[in-house]
């Protein structure tokens, strides 16, 4: 095992828990040097910068998004399904807490205060997200199962605003089940 490349992703891993917790803002070096023990000299030798670190994290997460979402159509052919198990995906990692926040939908609020390469990587998650919600949308429609209210493209925005905006109500009132609450209604208003 190459112990460099196990540093970076513990450094990775770390980073990603701190943003999710309190955002872009939120940690340091030497936050991370405290948890991963290694000194804050070590991350700057993987991550020059935070901007440098952030930026590759969200690459990073974007690429397992893209992975995650591959998958899904793979294993559930049918488009309304594959929109359950995108949401019932979120609303899991709520109820257990065992990823409650997407990091882009968390940093996509501090846009105006980002380095612009890390805002560049969470524009490009959110684009690569309503691609890929646009395909089901559109695959569901012709196939039948999933009445659109406008264009694919506008009901996939209006899903993915959704589903973040459920996110960060459930956040805020502490309570796991409102993401379902907030996000079921709108399936079943879509469901052919």
């Amino acid at each position: 095992m190459n112990t460099q490349s196990t540093r970076a992703d513990n450094i990775l891993r770390c980073a990603r828990s701190l943003i999710v917790r309190g955002g872009y803002n939120s940690f340091s070096y030497a936050d991370i040097s405290k948890v991963v023990g290694i000194r804050t000299a070590s991350i700057h030798h993987h991550f020059p910068s935070k901007s440098d670190l952030v930026r590759v994290l969200v690459a990073q997460y974007r690429e397992e998004a893209a992975a995650g979402l591959s998958q899904l159509e793979q294993a559930i052919p049918d488009p309304l399904d594959q929109l359950r198990a995108y949401l019932g995906y979120w609303e899991r990692c709520f109820a257990d807490m065992a990823a409650p926040f997407c990091v882009c939908a968390l940093l996509a609020g501090e846009i105006p205060v980002l380095p612009e390469e890390v805002a560049a990587e969470v524009r490009a998650h959110f684009r690569q997200l309503a691609d890929w919600l646009t395909g089901v949308l559109e695959r569901g429609a012709a196939q039948g199962r999933l009445r659109l209210s406008g264009t694919a493209r506008a009901d996939a925005e209006m899903l993915l605003a959704t589903t973040h905006g459920a996110m960060l109500s459930a956040r805020a009132y502490g309570d796991a089940t409102a993401f379902g609450a907030i996000t079921r209604p709108l399936l079943e208003r879509i469901a052919a």
